[in-house]
């Protein structure tokens, strides 16, 4: 790995790293907060993944999160939305190709050859944590948003037992009903509409729920509503009976603003979780 930069954070450490990754084929670059409790051992780790358009470095920047990860001794992943590069393929249109990923393994060309972001999140990056860093990896919780929120909520739902808790800033609920999914899968995965179904919150949800706490914001006034179809993934928890904490924040729209007005709420929610005995 390669230091890119290294900055004091509350009286813990902001880091961002870039290393050669197999998974993608290219290089990777990822921010890490670590806690000043990370000094005496390890610490437990909430993942943060980014939406469509962004890199490592906007929540990291732009969330908030170290300032009440810091309060409670967490350490903080913020991986990259997507594989990056000259050689990389990528599209003119900014909802496809590099910066979204959509946390898919793309099976279709051109995709295919660099688009592994499921295994990169799911089993390359956590290991190479676990191999560099004083991360309690027995302790892991996620979030995210807008496409991280998809990512967040398919993650957990299907590696049971990996994460204690889940939350969601704004996330793409429904994306095999969306104008944000169905574009993307049909072009990272093929026409066949059933390889998809294990990328739709929603669908997850319905099929085996999480064996954990979730919590979910979405702003009213969010510009992108419609494409994150809450209600779909509203009416999944119902009929599962899962238990749930969905919130209507109302006034508020898709921007980090909204993000950062409640990401002390999430950070403490997942504490909760993951100093739970």
């Amino acid at each position: 790995m390669e230091l890119l930069s290294e900055n004091k954070c509350f009286g813990g450490q902001q880091a961002v790293y870039k290393h050669a990754s197999t998974s993608c084929s290219c290089d990777m670059t990822f921010g890490l907060f670590l806690p000043e409790e990370s000094r005496d051992g390890p610490v437990p780790v909430l993942w943060f993944l980014s939406g469509l358009t962004c890199t490592h470095e906007n929540a990291m920047i732009k969330a908030g999160a170290q300032a009440w990860a810091a309060e409670q001794g967490i350490a903080l992943v913020f991986p990259d939305t997507s594989p990056r590069g000259a050689a990389v393929a990528n599209d003119d249109a900014y909802d496809l190709g590099q910066g979204a990923g959509f946390y898919v393994n793309a099976t279709h060309a051109p995709w295919a050859a660099h688009f592994k972001m499921w295994d990169y999140i799911a089993t390359e990056l956590p290991e190479l944590l676990a191999e560099n860093f004083p991360l309690d990896m027995e302790r892991q919780a996620i979030t995210g948003h807008s496409m991280g929120g998809h990512g967040a909520l398919t993650l957990a739902m299907s590696l049971p037992g990996r994460f204690k808790s889940v939350s969601a800033f704004a996330p793409i609920s429904n994306p095999t009903q969306s104008d944000w999914g169905r574009k993307q899968f049909t072009a990272y995965l093929g026409d066949d509409e059933s390889k998809w179904t294990a990328h739709d919150a929603s669908l997850l949800m319905q099929e085996k729920g999480f064996d954990g706490p979730i919590l979910i914001d979405t702003g009213s006034d969010d510009q992108f509503y419609d494409l994150l179809k809450p209600e779909a993934f509203a009416e999944a928890v119902a009929k599962r009976r899962q238990p749930a904490t969905l919130r209507l924040q109302r006034g508020y729209d898709h921007s980090y603003f909204f993000v950062s007005t409640f990401m002390e709420d999430h950070i403490t929610f997942h504490a909760e979780a993951l100093y739970a005995e």
